[in-house]
């Protein structure tokens, strides 16, 4: 497993596991970012910038500090 964050750009992955409390739990909920959930990394801002991932056709901007939080399994 490795973190959203590094994920390469373009690549497909499924959600693994959430590191966080009920508070980041929801709020990813609320994104439609859940364990099973098959996401694709769209762009990585440069040094600090928000990661935008696609889920289920729509994109969502994430920051750097909530990506390091999500485990991803690389599909194929």
């Amino acid at each position: 497993m490795i973190t959203l964050t590094e994920l390469g750009i373009g690549k497909v992955a499924i959600v693994k596991h959430l590191e966080g409390g009920t508070g980041f739990q929801r709020r990813m909920a609320s994104l439609g970012i859940r364990v099973e959930k098959t996401v694709r990394k769209i762009t990585s801002g440069p040094l600090r910038g928000p990661i935008v991932v696609e889920v289920d056709g729509a994109r969502v901007a994430i920051g750097r500090g909530m990506a390091t939080k999500i485990f991803v399994e690389v599909k194929g």
